[in-house]
């Protein structure tokens, strides 16, 4: 057995002669897995000094295994449970057998084989409320510090790798791993952490878009001189604490378009470079703005759930790009404070991950009160579902996608109709408008996002960065004289770099009239007034909520979008999309990965899978309904859960 340090000990603060030495954890390589080791104690585990002779060890830490809660304490029935931790877990490995704490053990420095290749010394636990699982133990003080293993960000999805404090503040995890260009993430073990009713999701591992605040981070919002510029967040963002409190592991926050305006790579992603979408062959846009969250959760098995914000289908269409659940929830359904606002009328937070089981608990946690879970219970379906801009079923997508509707009617017990969404809003669309919906929409979505962030992000960004409320001065002595000067701005009255897209957006807003925010604000609620009365109402039963379902294509695997394109220049989202509906209506909406086609890739000379999905809408508030839709279609096998990598292999 081998274990090398790389890092740094673990005496948490070390204060001498005015100097003062902070860990920050350190790293190992324990048969040629790597491992970061926690700078905060969890505990005293064994009394006295340990001898480390014949031991695994380094810098006086060794690798130990602690059994707590465990009744049966036969060699056998350890043998069984160590092979159990081996498949559920990714941290703990055979290794840490060298040294075995048991709680309840009365006799100490026995020797057992608990697997063939390793003899394990045996030792009594002396903290019995230790969670089970890998530790590495300090010989000389007897205390041990939880273990993480350390992951490859390979797709480039993260801003950066973070560490929980135990007050639930944030420290970035300071740790590397041979690789290219890349950070390194770190993930405790699962074993460490049992969900109860008060902490839904214990041990579920999350990663955070890199607009919501994180205490103890800096954020940079896809703005290298927004990182460079402001200090770390003193308080962490509402919609990332109710998750926390609910027992969430954040591991790291996640690249996103500049300021949450979609960017196409890779000439739109100047400031940070565009993850890779792993799908297909790996070059297409992972689409944006939430683009590390749809990178990493279709790359990495060992993260569960991503943190997304949606705008105008932020959440959505990265979902689709790489074919996995993700949802724009109802608007308001939690405070977005401590968020980087794009556009206060349409911002929601939600959610990216390949098991549908998990959405419900993660909805619950995030958005309290405001959501009314299904878990557990009978929801009463409705019986009406359309489906409205489906392509032809001859086409490969096409297939797929109403082989889903037959699917989801014969579970339903429904027959889906067609929608047409132009005959409807002409046939009764409030009276007073008398244009068609792409006339009336047109500048609506485009005005929205400009003129309302540039108030709140661009104009106290700008202040800031030339420092016009900089209040230091700064004092000159001049021969004869002697004077005061306001110290010049920080960067004497310069604008920092904003990419492309972001600029062209801006730039945009800047020369049409402010008249038109209150214009597009009046649209906005119009349609989605017409639309929550006249095409999708709320249901007065909550165990049906809606009046029906509507459906439409998601990604249809039809269009690769390689990132080695030449593109012209970006310019202002505008014009209508079906996506923007659920935005106006504020109500929400849902991507359900169905399947894979094989496309021509420019990249390989081969064909390549791509993702199709579906979009399911349903009325405003009714969230936890498509929640529970897509926990009981895959429990009926119409959906499915979505693996990491170059295909989604859902056949």
């Amino acid at each position: 057995m081998k274990i090398i340090a790389t890092l740094s000990l673990l005496a948490h603060v070390v204060v001498q002669a005015g100097a003062r030495l902070t860990s920050t954890g350190a790293s190992f390589e324990l048969n040629g897995t790597y491992y970061y080791v926690s700078p905060y104690s969890q505990g005293k585990a064994h009394n006295g000094p340990l001898s480390a002779e014949g031991l695994p060890h380094a810098f006086g830490l060794t690798p130990v295994t602690i059994v707590s809660g465990q009744t049966d304490l036969s060699a056998t029935a350890l043998e069984q449970l160590f092979q159990n931790w081996a498949a559920k877990d990714d941290v703990w490995q055979p290794a840490f057998l060298s040294t075995v704490l048991l709680s309840g053990q009365e006799k100490s420095n026995e020797k057992v084989a608990y697997h063939p290749e390793i003899e394990s010394m045996v030792l009594s636990l002396s903290a019995c409320s230790l969670p089970p699982g890998p530790y590495f133990l300090d010989v000389f003080s007897g205390n041990v510090f939880q273990a993480f293993r350390l992951y490859d960000d390979f797709n480039g999805a993260f801003t950066t790798s973070v560490l929980q404090t135990p007050n639930d503040t944030f420290q970035v995890l300071s740790a590397q791993i041979p690789n290219s260009a890349s950070l390194t993430i770190g993930v405790p073990s699962r074993l460490y952490f049992t969900p109860t009713d008060e902490k839904p999701l214990a041990g579920v591992r999350f990663a955070v878009k890199d607009l919501f605040s994180l205490a103890g981070i800096k954020k940079s919002n896809g703005n290298r001189a927004w990182w460079n510029l402001y200090p770390s967040a003193n308080q962490t963002a509402t919609a990332i604490q109710n998750l926390i409190d609910a027992g969430a592991i954040i591991i790291g926050t996640q690249k996103l378009s500049q300021f949450a305006n979609g960017a196409v790579p890779t000439a739109d992603w100047v400031d940070y470079h565009a993850p890779f979408n792993p799908r297909g062959d790996g070059y297409n846009d992972p689409s944006s703005s939430s683009a590390g969250a749809s990178a990493s959760i279709a790359s990495y098995s060992w993260l569960d759930i991503v943190v997304g914000s949606d705008t105008g289908g932020s959440v959505r269409w990265p979902a689709a790009a790489v074919g996995v659940y993700g949802n724009r929830p109802s608007r308001g359904l939690v405070s977005l404070e401590g968020a980087m606002p794009m556009s206060p009328t349409l911002d929601t937070a939600g959610f990216l991950l390949r098991d549908p089981t998990l959405w419900d608990a993660a909805n619950s946690a995030m958005f309290k009160s405001n959501y009314t879970s299904l878990a557990g219970k009978m929801a009463k379906y409705p019986t009406e579902v359309y489906a409205m801009g489906f392509p032809n079923k001859t086409t490969p997508a096409g297939r797929i996608l109403h082989e889903f509707t037959y699917r989801l009617g014969k579970f339903l017990n429904v027959n889906v109709k067609e929608f047409d969404l132009f005959e409807a809003w002409n046939d009764s669309r409030p009276v007073e408008i008398v244009d068609d919906i792409e006339i009336f929409t047109n500048l609506t979505y485009s005005v929205l996002i400009s003129k309302e962030q540039i108030p709140l992000v661009r104009e106290p960004f700008f202040t800031d960065y030339a420092g016009k409320h900089s209040p230091l001065f700064l004092t000159r002595f001049v021969p004869n004289s002697s004077h005061q000067y306001i110290r010049p701005a920080a960067h004497e009255r310069r604008r920092p770099f904003l990419d492309p897209t972001t600029k062209a957006r801006w730039d945009w807003s800047d020369s049409v009239p402010d008249s038109w925010l209150g214009d597009a604000r009046r649209n906005k609620t119009l349609f989605g007034d017409w639309w929550n009365t006249k095409i999708q109402t709320r249901s007065e039963d909550e165990m049906q909520c809606t009046s029906n379902f509507i459906l439409y294509p998601g990604a249809v695997g039809d269009a690769p979008s390689p990132r080695n394109i030449y593109l012209k220049s970006p310019s202002p989202p505008l014009g209508w999309f079906t996506g923007l509906i659920s935005c106006f209506a504020e109500s929400p909406d849902s991507t359900f990965p169905l399947g894979e086609i094989l496309v021509p890739s420019t990249i390989t000379g081969q064909n390549e899978t791509l993702p199709v999905t579906v979009n399911v809408m349903a009325a405003k508030g009714c969230d936890g309904v498509l929640a529970k839709l897509a926990a009981d279609l895959l429990a009926a096998g119409v959906l499915k859960v979505p693996t990491t990598g170059s295909s989604m292999a859902m056949a």
